[in-house]
């Protein structure tokens, strides 16, 4: 699959080929068919991203020091 950026250029350069006046119809609805799949998954690629973000942006703080508690040498015997 191409990234994120080869699909917007993609999308882009669609969105341009559809605008010309002397595009022939069936030629026009096959580039916007295409679009719209673009469009779509660009959009959930983005989503992902968001929810990403948000993720990290509600994480909490971890503090310096802090060190993890594995459990593994409790004296719990």
């Amino acid at each position: 699959m191409k990234n994120f950026e080869e699909r917007l250029e993609r999308l882009e350069e669609l969105g341009e080929k559809i605008r010309k006046p002397d595009i022939p119809l069936d030629d026009a609805l096959k580039a916007f068919e295409e679009g719209i799949k673009l469009a779509r998954s660009l959009e959930k690629d983005l989503e992902k991203v968001e929810s990403r973000i948000e993720v990290l942006m509600n994480a909490p703080e971890e503090k310096p020091d802090a060190r993890p508690e594995l459990g593994l040498f409790d004296d719990e015997a």
